[in-house]
């Protein structure tokens, strides 16, 4: 069994990156959500024509009706892809972001729920909608609170301290895997 003041840490980066494997993922599934729903069809309208035309059925998606939504819902799903990319404070502050966007998105699926819409109006996607937008929010805060502590992504490819640097002495390509576990960049010649 090991222990010591190595296992702490390594117990420290696994939580770390358990919390933002979670936290990506609820944010990735909420955007995910709320795209789903903003295409699908929020209210459908019949206009009567005189007879014998049969009525016109104008079907109206979420994105009819608040068209910066599907954007905003784009954007959050982009916003998930920066959080793995960056570290520290500003992970934390992209993370107060996501929380803003996130709860736009479901003031547009609450706009859904809540307006006066005539035809026939679904409600289950508009709930969608807001419940994608509640996702995200509940992830960035996750982000905002301890993103700061979560790893970086490529912190394991980057040049270690004292790596040596420089050209490959030879041409196989075992060498050029190795200068590259070495750190060093195997087409600088």
């Amino acid at each position: 069994m090991r222990g010591g003041a190595g296992s702490g840490a390594e117990a420290r980066l696994r939580a770390g990156r358990r919390e933002l494997a979670y936290a990506v993922l609820l944010g990735v599934a909420g955007a995910g959500l709320a795209i789903w729903s903003v295409t699908r069809a929020w209210v459908v309208e019949l206009a009567s024509r005189p007879a014998p035309l049969p009525p016109v059925r104008e079907v109206r998606a979420g994105a009819d009706l608040a068209p910066w939504l599907p954007a905003l819902a784009l954007v959050m799903l982009a916003g998930w892809g920066a959080v793995l990319a960056t570290r520290g404070w500003v992970r934390r502050l992209l993370g107060g972001v996501l929380v803003g966007i996130g709860a736009a998105v479901a003031a547009g699926g609450g706009y859904g729920l809540v307006a006066g819409l005539t035809g026939a109006v679904s409600r289950q996607w508009p709930l969608l909608c807001l419940l994608g937008g509640g996702l995200a929010v509940v992830a960035g805060v996750l982000t905002m609170v301890r993103g700061g502590r979560w790893p970086a992504m490529g912190a394991r490819y980057e040049r270690r301290a004292g790596a040596p640097a420089g050209p490959v002495p030879s041409r196989r390509t075992v060498d050029a895997w190795d200068a590259l576990d070495r750190g060093a960049d195997p087409t600088d010649e």
